[in-house]
């Protein structure tokens, strides 16, 4: 398994992160002034930012939510596309913003040829869509112990559990009759939240998922029904395979002796038919029964980790890039006034890795590029000489 790279994800909320700098004490009395209008600004500043967002990607999404109720104004297949184009940049743009990572086709490919945790077979058709995205964030490595049959064998596995998946979905404007994903409107995009999702079970999430069967499950199955369709045919079909065979040998001319069908010679024919029919519908039926209960158990397990839809899905990521955008913009304003000097780019990153990893126990990869970038855009900081600076009222 490879080693998982830091992620730039910051597991606190916005309002604590702003409690842990001022429990810091490093600041004196006009330092810890300058530090709560900094703040102020820079949630003023990415509210009415992601305010207009919002509005953006509800006007481009509307033609294209399968969930909208309210009517929508005639747009031409033009329209449709170009909306189609703009909503999976805007998305793309908002989840790197909100600190995913998406999942390259490599990688997906690779999980739809996993085999599953939950010892089911998923089939996946991924021609039904024109488009596909899918992001994660959050990713840790966890092992889980599977028993074989009759827990005869017990073995444990390891795997790359994500924290938060989404899944962008557009689907081709002809609709496949014959595919899993038929009832789904042409034409129209899909959005979905995940959270606790194994690597290897990324094909669970796609909404044209089907179950199959492994090739134990179907010897769990097979070879019972041919031990005991055996026994059957010996036991209780011997009169009727007697018989049956007489008459093909008459009608076949490999012998001249013909066969009296009387009334005890149909009903035994009857009855072996009715016993074989009888087999037969019993295993066919216990076929479906665990293929059900296949569905069944990925069923409940989607119901547990699906945390939102559509619509829903922008308004969480609107959200999650908004507060992500301040934590890091208010931890890289706190740490250059605490630091009382200019510091580079790179003192800058350390201290604040350093703190999280001691003060927190926390290990992640702080974005200091980024951060440095939205201090500038907003005139809290300066770059000179290769060293970052705090403005005061007269280098604003």
């Amino acid at each position: 398994m490879p080693n998982l790279a830091l992620l730039h994800f910051i597991p606190f909320r916005r309002a604590d992160i702003l409690q842990m700098c001022l429990q810091e004490g490093q600041l004196d009395a006009e330092s810890l002034v300058q530090f709560r209008a900094g703040a102020a600004h820079i949630e003023s500043h990415f509210r009415d930012d992601f305010h207009r967002t919002k509005h953006a990607l509800k006007d481009t999404y509307f033609s294209l939510d399968p969930d909208a109720d309210t009517r929508l104004v005639y747009l031409d297949n033009s329209d449709s596309l170009a909306s189609a184009k703009d909503l999976a940049q805007q998305v793309a743009q908002l989840l790197e913003r909100a600190n995913y990572d998406k999942v390259t086709p490599e990688v997906l490919a690779n999980a739809l040829d996993s085999a599953s945790l939950f010892h089911i077979r998923l089939m996946v058709n991924l021609d039904d869509f024109d488009e596909v995205l899918l992001y994660t964030r959050g990713a840790s490595e966890r092992s889980e112990e599977i028993r074989g049959p009759f827990n005869l064998w017990r073995k444990t596995v390891h795997f790359i559990n994500y924290d938060r998946v989404v899944l962008y979905l557009r689907f081709k404007d002809t609709a496949n009759g014959s595919s899993a994903a038929a009832d789904c409107r042409p034409g129209s995009t899909m959005l979905k939240l995940f959270q606790n999702v194994p690597d290897a079970d990324l094909e669970m999430l796609f909404p044209n998922t089907q179950v199959g069967m492994r090739l134990r499950d179907k010897l769990m199955i097979g070879i019972p029904a041919l031990v005991s369709g055996g026994i059957v045919l010996t036991t209780k079909l011997g009169a009727t395979l007697v018989l049956t065979a007489s008459l093909l040998g008459f009608w076949l001319g490999w012998h001249k002796e013909s066969v009296a069908l009387d009334r005890n010679a149909i009903i035994v024919l009857l009855a072996g038919a009715g016993t074989i029919g009888a087999y037969l519908f019993k295993q066919f039926s216990n076929f479906k029964n665990r293929k059900l209960r296949f569905t069944e158990a990925l069923t409940r397990n989607l119901y547990f980790k699906l945390l939102d839809n559509n619509a829903g899905v922008l308004y969480r990521l609107l959200d999650d890039a908004e507060e992500a955008e301040c934590k890091e913009s208010l931890l890289a304003y706190y740490f250059l006034l605490a630091a009382h000097q200019p510091l580079s780019a790179q003192e800058l990153d350390q201290r604040i890795e350093v703190w999280f990893s001691q003060r927190w126990q926390c290990q992640l990869d702080f974005d200091v590029d980024d951060a440095l970038r939205k201090l500038a855009a907003l005139k809290l900081a300066y770059l000179e000489d290769n060293y970052w600076h705090i403005c005061n009222d007269e280098t604003a």
